[in-house]
């Protein structure tokens, strides 16, 4: 499942670099050339991940980490730093910021695709394309195929992203606007009861090979994924 990254780096020819190599790998690569412009882009759509410049004119790529880390609304969002910086402390100073990882320059597009899927996996398992199964359900982002026991299981794409979200967060709550946020996009407005609709749909769906009673209410609180 394609990832939307948000590539922030003034030298236009390693912005370009970079935004097409993982353009290459399947994701979608937004293009930004200040922080300033960064901040405005991810006021409209919240990106699930930020290759982010180090040397950055006006803010710089650390005061933007930092901004990211202390707004609850982006403080969650995988980052990687981009520098030329190379010295032991600098690249402490990056992580202790609130960057995930580090990657200096000169660098290998390959290796920034690998470290690029690395975060994903662990911090946003739900922009991967790894098969996840469990208690008999298995979920293919690639072939966007849903089976129950072996059998096929016909979902529609809302249900398909909340389950694939629920799959990959299963036993932890989530309440309708943290589902809203994380499956719709925190730049969609909808209802509230709009998750509910599309539950109530997910269960039916799930009915065939028994697994709807996986999906679970929590009352007072939201949904639950469990594992069986």
């Amino acid at each position: 499942m394609a990832a939307t990254i948000l590539v922030v780096e003034d030298e236009p020819a390693i912005q370009e670099l970079v935004a097409c190599n993982l353009e290459l790998a399947g994701h979608r690569a937004l293009r930004a050339e200040s922080a300033e412009q960064a901040m405005s882009m991810v006021r409209d759509e919240l990106p699930d991940l930020i290759v982010l410049d180090w040397m950055l004119p006006g803010i710089n790529g650390v005061e933007f980490a930092r901004r990211l880390r202390s707004d609850k609304r982006t403080q969650a969002v995988p980052l990687i730093m981009l520098t030329a910086r190379a010295e032991e402390q600098d690249k402490l100073v990056g992580l202790e910021t609130g960057a995930d990882d580090y990657i200096t320059k000169p660098f290998s597009p390959r290796e920034l695709n690998a470290r690029v899927k690395a975060l994903l996996r662990r911090r946003s398992p739900q922009a991967t394309d790894d098969v996840i199964e469990i208690a008999g359900l298995r979920l293919d982002p690639g072939s966007h195929r849903v089976t129950g026991n072996g059998a096929p299981l016909q979902l529609g794409p809302t249900e398909f992203r909340l389950l694939h979200f629920f799959m990959t967060h299963a036993e932890r709550v989530y309440s309708r606007v943290q589902l809203l946020d994380h499956v719709w996009g925190d730049h969609v407005f909808v209802e509230e009861r709009t998750v509910d609709v599309h539950i109530r749909r997910l269960r039916k769906a799930l009915e065939p090979s028994d697994h709807d009673g996986l999906v679970q209410t929590v009352r007072s609180s939201g949904y639950r994924f469990s594992t069986g």
